[in-house]
């Protein structure tokens, strides 16, 4: 559905055979093979009880050849943190921009979260579920991209219902988190229902509530489905 699986698409799958160490590849190719390589042990071991050497197993590479692209496992995860950030900050940016309907905005910002969280590699384990959150760096990088995502919201509402910012950003905060939390439940009970009813259960919730808005003209939105019934009650006759 999106081009979040960007980075699972570079990756050296877990089962996969371990490449040559005398393989030859390009800077570029070589970092991106290291970072999915990292991405797959973090995601399985948790950042403390992943070591360095375990990772360049995972590539297929030696330690020194790590080390030449990234000076610490620090500076590897921050990395690897960054780019799924800035996926997710991304995907919701596009899926606002993707319509001017606004209650098709408001669904297609909800599966954007959907769809990070449920792409090959569960790198969103990195972003919301790390176990190095207590790293200052790392709670400060996943902070901002919650910010920008909220920023993306705002800026939304606040254009097209005239809100002052203090209500535009609650109600953007409002949005981006019952999509992430309602997304991480979904996955972590294991698909109860297809995702595509998921993503319309959490999209309906948020659109009844931001329906109500007015809208810059003073107008309200329809919240409501039109409904027509096969025998209509007809007014009581004049007289009677």
């Amino acid at each position: 559905m999106t081009d979040v699986t960007a980075h699972q698409t570079r990756a050296t799958p877990s089962n996969s055979p371990v490449p040559r160490r005398n393989a030859r590849l390009p800077r570029t190719a070589r970092r991106a093979q290291l970072m999915a390589a990292a991405r797959d042990v973090f995601v399985s071991r948790g950042y403390h009880a992943t070591g360095m050497e375990e990772i360049a197993l995972r590539a297929g590479v030696s330690k020194p050849v790590l080390y030449q692209h990234f000076p610490g496992k620090l500076d590897l995860y921050l990395d690897l943190l960054h780019s799924y950030v800035d996926d997710l900050v991304r995907l919701v940016r596009e899926a606002l921009n993707s319509t001017t309907d606004n209650k098709q905005r408001v669904h297609a910002a909800v599966a954007a979260y959907f769809d990070f969280i449920d792409a090959d590699g569960q790198g969103y384990r990195l972003v919301f579920e790390s176990d190095l959150l207590g790293e200052p760096s790392v709670q400060q990088r996943v902070d901002r991209g919650t910010e920008q995502c909220i920023d993306a919201v705002t800026e939304a509402v606040m254009t097209d219902a005239g809100l002052d910012p203090h209500r535009a950003r609650l109600l953007a905060a409002g949005l981006v988190g019952v999509s992430q939390v309602g997304a991480r439940y979904w996955l972590g009970s294991d698909r109860p229902v297809p995702k595509s009813e998921a993503i319309e259960i959490i999209s309906s919730l948020v659109w009844g509530g931001v329906a109500h808005l007015p809208l810059q003209n003073g107008q309200e939105r329809d919240a409501t489905p039109d409904v027509t019934t096969s025998d209509p009650v007809a007014p009581d006759d004049e007289g009677s």
